[in-house]
């Protein structure tokens, strides 16, 4: 059961976050990206995260000055690495698109989300960036390397830059075009059909 007792106002002098835990501040993170992928960013209010959190709305605030600041130190809590290595590059691009599929309702949720709130506030496009989007392509430049240094495709590939975009690019646009999220198996497909033939691998 959460404690409520982190959420009171610090006496003066007190460091602003010493009275809430990792565990307590995770929580909030959690709460706000719930809401930002049931409502909306619009929708994402303080007043509406203390109330789902069991806590004041002015510990909110002298935690994050605003709901911007709020969500993009969700978004960074939300960010994870991810390491596959199959010992191939077919292999790689394929279990890569598989663990893809596997959060792309949750991730892609929040990328629609924040699409236009993004483009309107530097922090938010950054700290998306950040949690969604940059851990992504630094595991595909890392399986591209390595399929480059075993041998299985030259470096100076004209279709080795695209990768990234085109993993992104159907995660995005299948949404929009069929009104499902590109799941592991289509996008495993996905790699078979197109990715892998433009690579000249099977």
């Amino acid at each position: 059961m959460t404690s409520q007792a982190a959420d009171r106002p610090e006496p003066v002098g007190t460091s602003r976050r010493s009275k809430i835990t990792p565990e307590r501040e995770q929580e909030f993170f959690d709460a706000v990206l719930e809401q930002l992928r049931e409502c909306g960013y619009d929708s994402v209010t303080m007043e509406g995260v203390a109330a789902s959190t069991r806590c004041s709305k002015s510990t909110l605030y002298r935690q994050w000055k605003t709901k911007p600041q709020f969500v993009a130190a969700a978004l960074r809590s939300h960010r994870r690495a991810r390491r596959v290595d199959t010992g191939s590059l077919a292999g790689d691009l394929r279990e890569a698109a598989r663990a893809a599929g596997e959060l792309s309702g949750r991730d892609t949720q929040l990328l629609q989300a924040l699409g236009h709130a993004a483009t309107q506030d530097p922090e938010l496009r950054c700290a998306l960036r950040d949690a969604l989007v940059e851990p992504e392509i630094a595991a595909l430049k890392e399986i591209i390397r390595r399929g480059v240094e075993r041998g299985e495709v030259p470096a100076d590939h004209p279709a080795l830059e695209y990768i990234p975009a085109q993993m992104f690019g159907v995660l995005r646009a299948r949404p929009i075009l069929e009104g499902e999220y590109a799941d592991p198996d289509y996008l495993v497909r996905f790699v078979d059909a197109a990715v892998l033939p433009a690579l000249g691998l099977t």
